[in-house]
């Protein structure tokens, strides 16, 4: 398999096209080289690049790849080093960020959903027509059985700021850095927000809007995208597939 025809099967499976992001979706860097072992991960460092080369990869598939709108453009420094990795070694990089979100069955928030025991009802946003948020249900629930939850299948505790809700029934979710849609959250009746960062402004948001808000870390909220990609990959084409964690606590 060739970089540019993995690029375009997922470019295809998760409709990349369809959404206005702050990076490329897709192929990154082309390494010009066979695909027979692909490592996945969440964020393309260093530390996952030197894993790859390790493994002897062919190709490193991420959720957070290189080339955000508004970072330096020359490739010095820390983003030469990665590049520089990445062409010496015949290692092509494929990034997907906010179509890896969405989709409805692989995505960060389906994939986080279905660990927490939540069934996806619609989009936090219902004039979205592929939303990165999503509103779900669950049996009724206490807030710290949730919160136990959350710790036990993320394997790590949350922060929690509380506005007095201890039944959760009604849950608004978007992994990553996506805290400032907790008052969308709030508009659309949710007793709990799900996010992965906080920010000073969040904790005030919450407990004026009488939201509860748990920061399950944005690295801890968005690994099951990616590996869900990875494996319906190896499923499909037949190729090596190796998800390797490079801990965050972010």
């Amino acid at each position: 398999m060739t970089p540019s025809a993995l690029a375009q099967w997922c470019n295809d499976y998760l409709q990349a096209d369809a959404f206005k992001d702050y990076c490329p979706n897709g192929l990154q860097v082309d390494a010009d080289a066979p695909i027979h072992k692909i490592v996945t991960g969440v964020t393309a460092t260093q530390n996952l690049i030197d894993a790859a080369i390790s493994e002897q990869a062919d190709a490193i598939l991420v959720h957070h790849g290189y080339f955000w709108k508004g970072e330096d453009q020359p490739l010095v420094g820390m983003k030469g080093k990665r590049i520089r990795s990445l062409l010496q070694n015949n290692i092509s990089l494929l990034a997907y960020h906010l179509p890896l979100d969405a989709h409805p069955v692989i995505g960060n928030n389906a994939t986080l959903a279905q660990l927490l025991s939540l069934e996806i009802t619609g989009a936090l946003y219902p004039e979205d027509n592929y939303p990165v948020g999503n509103i779900a249900q669950c049996e009724p629930t206490a807030i710290e059985d949730f919160i136990a939850r959350v710790t036990t299948q993320l394997q790590r505790t949350p922060t929690h700021i509380a506005a007095g809700n201890k039944l959760i029934t009604k849950v608004g979710l978007c992994t990553g850095g996506a805290q400032d849609m907790i008052e969308q959250a709030a508009k659309m009746g949710c007793q709990l927000y799900i996010s992965g960062e906080i920010s000073e402004r969040t904790t005030h948001a919450a407990r004026e809007l009488g939201i509860d808000y748990l920061a399950c870390g944005h690295h801890a909220t968005e690994q099951g995208g990616i590996k869900a990609l990875g494996e319906l990959i190896a499923q499909t084409h037949g190729v090596q597939v190796r998800f390797i964690d490079d801990p965050n606590p972010a």
